[in-house]
C-alpha cells in the first residue's frame, strides 16, 4: 500500500479523516478475534529486532529508511510479511494493531502521536521523548484517541534491578512502609551498582562523508535539523549528538530512573530543581558529567554520579532512619522480620497484551512514562545550558528561564509537525 504524502500530512488532525477501520480493540472491554495481536515495528537496525518474540503478537509490518536494515526486519519471521521505507505507510496497515517504535528518540514523539491518531496502541523504546513539550503531546494524543502505551522499561515491575539484586517490589514495599524515613536521597552511580556509559559521547566538528546509498539520510533526520552526514552520527552512536538524544543520560536514565520515581511516589510530579556538575557542553555533541541532582518541592532528592565520581561508600537510599546499599543490604536492625506486617504494594498490569486487550492503562504508560522522560530531559537541558535550573511541575515550564524553557519544544524541520 502505498500512501499520498501530502494528503496524510493533511489529514493528521484527526482521526475522522481516515477510512480504514483497523481490526484490532476499538474500546473498552473489546477483545480482538484472536488472542494473538499483530505488530508492526518501525526501525530494524538494532533494538527493534530484539523484541520480536512477545508472547501473543504476530510481527507483519518492519519499517527502516536503512535498506540494510529492513532486509534484516524482513528475516525476523519465516513468512513473507510488508515491509515500508516510510513509516506513515506502516502506521496506515490495517493489519496492524500494535506500532512498536524502535527509532532514535528524535523521532518518538511524531510516530507516536500519529500511531494514536491512526486508532493503533504503541510500544515505544526509551527515552519516550526527547524534549518535555513532546512527551506532552505523546501523553495528550494517547488520551485524545484512547490508545494503549507501553515504554520499554520494566525494571519497576519485573526483573532484578541491576546491582539492587532485587526486583522493585519489596524495595517499594520498604520504602513505603517508612521504616526509612523522610525524605529519601537515591544515589544512582557506579558505586551503587549503576554504569552511566560515557561511551555514548558525541565527536565535534565531523568531516562531511558521502551518503551510503542504502539509507536515506534525509529521512533519517527527519524533524531533526539537518547536519552533513557523518557515519558517527547515525546508527550505533547517534546517541553522542544532543539532536538525536543525551547521551548516557538519555540512553539509560529512563531504566535508572523510572524506578526510583515509582519508589518516591513521585509519578504524579517532577522535581523543582536541577543542579549540574559538568564541563561545558558542545552544542551538538554529547559530552560526560560528574553529578546531576534533582530535588522535589518535598526535599526528597534523586542524585546521578557519572564515571567514577563520588563517595564509594555512599548509600543507594539514604534516609533519616536508615538506609539500603547496593544488593539490597539494609541497616536496619531486623528491617526483615518487621517489613511482614507491613501491607503489598498496589498490584500492576504487567502484561501489555492484557492492557489492550482490557483498556486498562499499562503498568509504564505514557502518563508515568512522560514524568521518568521529563527528569531524564530535565537533566540534558540543564547540561547543555551548564548551570541550576527551577521547574514549575504543574505548569510544565522552568521558571523564570527564557534560555531553558526555548528548549522544552525545539524547533522541527518541514515538513514534520507535532
Amino acid at each position: 500500500m502505498k500512501t499520498n504524502r501530502r494528503g496524510f500530512l493533511k489529514t493528521l488532525g484527526g482521526v475522522a479523516a481516515f477510512t480504514i477501520i483497523p481490526r484490532h480493540v476499538l474500546g473498552k472491554g473489546f477483545i480482538a478475534p484472536s488472542d494473538q495481536l499483530t505488530k508492526g515495528i518501525i526501525g530494524t537496525g538494532g533494538m527493534g529486532r530484539n523484541h520480536v518474540n512477545y508472547a501473543g503478537t504476530r510481527l507483519v509490518a518492519v519499517c527502516d529508511v536503512d535498506k540494510n536494515h529492513l532486509e534484516l526486519g524482513k528475516q525476523l519471521v519465516n513468512e513473507k510479511i510488508a515491509a515500508y521505507h516510510d513509516f506513515r505507510d506502516l502506521i496506515l496497515d490495517p493489519n496492524v494493531d500494535i506500532v512498536h517504535i524502535a527509532t532514535p528518540p528524535h523521532w518518538h514523539g511524531i510516530m507516536s502521536v500519529e500511531a494514536a491518531k491512526a486508532g493503533k496502541d504503541i510500544w515505544c523504546e526509551k527515552p519516550m521523548t526527547r524534549t518535555i513539550g513532546e512527551g506532552k503531546r505523546v501523553m495528550e494524543a494517547v488520551k485524545q484517541y484512547g490508545r494503549i502505551f507501553r515504554l520499554n522499561t520494566r525494571f519497576r515491575f519485573m526483573s532484578s534491578f541491576y546491582g539492587l539484586g532485587t526486583p522493585m517490589k519489596p524495595l517499594k514495599k520498604l520504602v513505603q512502609s517508612g521504616m526509612l524515613g523522610w525524605p529519601l536521597k537515591v544515589t544512582i552511580s557506579k558505586h551503587t551498582g549503576f554504569d552511566w556509559k560515557f561511551f555514548w559521547v558525541g565527536k565535534e566538528y565531523l568531516e562531511p562523508q558521502p551518503v551510503p546509498k542504502e539509507l536515506d539520510y534525509d529521512f533519517w533526520l527527519g524533524p531533526a535539523p539537518y547536519k552533513p552526514y557523518n557515519a558517527h552520527r547515525v546508527h550505533q552512536t547517534f546517541r553522542g549528538y544532543w539532536d538525536y538524544d543525551g547521551g548516557g543520560l538519555g540512553d539509560m536514565g529512563q531504566h535508572y530512573i523510572d524506578p526510583v520515581q515509582y519508589l518516591l511516589d513521585k509519578d504524579e510530579t517532577s522535581p523543582v530543581k536541577v543542579e549540574v556538575d559538568a564541563p561545558q557542553q558542545h552544542p551538538d555533541a554529547v559530552g560526560t558529567w560528574r553529578s546531576i541532582t534533582y530535588t522535589y518541592d518535598d526535599g526528597c532528592q534523586i542524585v546521578l554520579w557519572g564515571g567514577d565520581f563520588g563517595d564509594p561508600n555512599t548509600p543507594y537510599i539514604a534516609g533519616p532512619k536508615g538506609n539500603v546499599y547496593k544488593n539490597f543490604v539494609c541497616d536496619i536492625p531486623n528491617w526483615e522480620k518487621k517489613l511482614a506486617g507491613y501491607p503489598e504494594p498496589e498490584p500492576q498490569i504487567e502484561d501489555f497484551l492484557e492492557s489492550v486487550k482490557t483498556r486498562q492503562p499499562f503498568a509504564l504508560n505514557e502518563r508515568n512514562g512522560f514524568r521518568s522522560a521529563t527528569i531524564v530531559n530535565l537533566g540534558t537541558v540543564a547540561l547543555r545550558l551548564n548551570r541550576t535550573l527551577h521547574f514549575d511541575p504543574v505548569k510544565l515550564e522552568f521558571i523564570d528561564d527564557e534560555a531553558a524553557n526555548r528548549l522544552l519544544d525545539q524547533p522541527i524541520r518541514a515538513p514534520w509537525s507535532l
